[in-house]
């Protein structure tokens, strides 16, 4: 049996009609730019986030650019983040000349570590990043409690995250942006690269309104030096089709989680990923521990099992960060889980035959060790 990481395939199969009708209605309409639909999908994810405004642009990795820019970072301004999580957070701290700070994480869950972020605060502090890492939200009521305690913005990387919440409320809704991405892999995913910006300010919409397109109010007239990061219209229309299935999609990646729990929690030499128990996962991947990662990742892939390991390198050991001066050791949990995080497949379209076959894996390498 071969068992994908993620089967882009499977989905597409279920609503391939839909999806067709809407990109052709796009063609005929030739409004590729800010078309309608993407007024419409904005509306829509900014309901579903329980949020007052959306403002769609090229990436998930745009938003977080457009996000910074919008709270006006300016040069050697710091801005505190997590060192385990993907490359783009911090990297759109340094490309508007932010200084990314790393706080490290919380071993359990894998976000930052609330009760470690005071201490990295200075008098040119002015954010916090803190990114809902593989769909569990972090503990945002104390994060919150410190940004207005220091007068810091918040914005959330919801990235990986859209429709998780803490404490019953949805991510993004403790931050002053939240940034979403609907890269193809995420749990809502466009068939390409896009993203969005969401926020109950009404002039930070604005703001980030103007940026995307050149910073640009009205047309040719230019406030702020922007980017070209508009929400391609045939994603737009990719979305609206998806959006409606998101809550059932999330719940099966929610049962196939416990199904792994169930199934899983005898077998020594892994540690299941846990959840704050104020938190509600959407599981954009089920990352757990393992003794003996690299052995185990290797006899999966030969057995064919889809698996990888998300992050392989701390970002304040990555090369492009060397001017931050980290050292080894700077952030050992954040360190210490590279060694041994594993992903396993969790897609809503993962059938139990499959679940089993990926389970008796696993239970095979450590019976067999």
């Amino acid at each position: 049996m071969k068992v994908p990481l993620l089967d882009l395939k499977a989905q597409y199969d279920d609503i391939l009609d839909e999806i067709r009708t809407a990109i052709e209605k796009v063609f005929s309409s030739h409004r590729y730019i800010l078309g309608p639909e993407v007024a419409e999908i904005e509306a829509e994810v900014a309901k579903y986030c329980k949020a007052k405004r959306a403002i769609g642009c090229a990436s998930g990795t745009d938003a977080l650019v457009l996000a910074l820019k919008a709270i006006d970072i300016q040069p050697e301004d710091e801005v505190i983040t997590t060192p385990f999580t993907f490359f783009a957070t911090a990297g759109s701290i340094h490309r508007v000349d932010g200084k990314p700070v790393f706080v490290d994480i919380d071993p359990r869950t894998f976000n930052i570590d609330p009760d470690k972020i005071e201490t990295a605060i200075t008098e040119k502090t002015r954010a916090i990043i803190p990114v809902h890492l593989f769909g569990q939200t972090c503990e945002m009521d104390k994060i919150r409690q410190i940004a207005d305690k220091y007068d810091l913005k918040i914005i959330e990387d919801t990235a990986q995250a859209i429709g998780a919440k803490f404490q019953g409320k949805a991510a993004g809704y403790f931050g002053d942006i939240a940034t979403l991405s609907f890269f193809p892999s995420k749990n809502l995913g466009a068939m390409g690269d896009s993203g969005m910006c969401i926020t109950d300010d009404d002039e930070l919409a604005e703001i980030i309104t103007m940026l995307r397109t050149h910073g640009e109010h009205p047309k040719y007239i230019h406030k702020w030096v922007g980017l070209n990061s508009r929400l391609d219209t045939l994603q737009a229309a990719v979305l609206l089709v998806k959006l409606p299935y998101l809550d059932k999609w999330t719940k099966q990646r929610q049962e196939n989680a416990q199904y792994y729990y169930e199934n899983m929690a005898d077998i020594k030499g892994i540690e299941l990923p846990y959840i704050h128990p104020d938190a509600e996962s959407i599981f954009n991947q089920f990352t757990l521990k393992a003794e003996r990662r690299d052995e185990l990742l290797e006899f999966l892939r030969k057995n064919d099992v889809g698996c990888n390991i998300y992050y392989p390198k701390s970002l304040h050991l990555q090369e492009c960060f060397a001017y931050l001066n980290h050292k080894e050791g700077d952030f050992p949990v954040s360190e210490a889980i590279t060694e041994h995080v594993i992903s396993l497949p969790i897609y809503s379209e993962l059938s139990k035959k499959q679940q089993d076959y990926v389970i008796s894996k696993v239970r095979e390498f450590y019976h067999r060790s």
